[in-house]
């Protein structure tokens, strides 16, 4: 009877082990989308910006590694394996709760800086063309038009990417039709430090969530060992 018993502790063991690993791999997705959601703006943002989903790809991938060490011990019943897993996942546990708390508490100096940022690289748009090619794929990808609104390029030319175009027009003629079509219905309202600002608090919420997620699978997991 205390051989099944033990066998079926077992099992359960490398049931959960096994979701552990699984999750792993979840954690390395949910870092992978957020880094490639705000990579192609990342021109416009700080180092710090980018740190957290880089922390959750490393993180995913040390949690596949301990949750598979963690189904061999179970499998093997090696008591020493199991403490080394146990400590891992707590390491890793500190690691993704101090990234969701520096996710919520430092997002509005994150905000911040990511508006003065995109005002001092707008003001070089025509001298620089770093700068111009990545207003131009921020503009266009975002649906956008200068940090708070169309009015940001008074004093400038229009750029054409503050404009919604479907025709296959040359660029000359498309800078034209986007400055006869400023009064219109084709030229973008919305700023991209508000859409910018939207995606990271959409991203924000996906690493807190992740930290919130892993946090409830930690304690199933420490639950099932008594």
């Amino acid at each position: 009877m205390e051989s099944c018993e033990m066998s079926l502790i077992k099992y359960i063991l490398f049931i959960f082990n096994l979701i552990f690993a699984i999750s792993g791999i979840g954690i390395i997705v949910a870092g992978a989308i957020v880094l490639s959601d705000v990579g192609d703006f990342n021109h416009f943002m700080d180092n710090e910006l980018l740190a957290p989903p880089i922390v959750l790809i490393v993180a995913g991938a040390i949690v596949f590694i301990v949750a598979f060490l963690g189904c061999f011990g179970a499998i093997r019943e090696s008591y020493n394996l199991l403490i080394a897993f146990a400590v891992c996942l707590l390491i890793i546990f500190i690691i993704e709760l101090a990234v969701g708390i520096a996710a919520a508490v430092y997002h509005t100096d994150f905000s911040d800086a990511l508006k003065s940022t995109l005002k001092k690289s707008m003001a070089n748009y025509s001298q620089n063309d770093v700068e111009k090619i990545a207003w131009d794929n921020a503009q266009t990808k975002l649906m956008c038009c200068g940090v708070e609104g169309p009015n940001d390029w008074q004093g400038q030319i229009l750029p054409y990417s503050c404009c919604h175009i479907n025709d296959n027009l040359a660029t000359p003629s498309v800078t034209t039709y986007c400055i006869d079509a400023a009064k219109g219905k084709y030229l973008y309202q919305t700023g991209c430090y508000d859409r910018l600002k939207m995606k990271i608090n959409d991203n924000t919420k996906v690493l807190i969530g992740v930290g919130i997620g892993f946090w409830y699978r930690f304690g199933l997991l420490v639950g099932s060992h008594y």
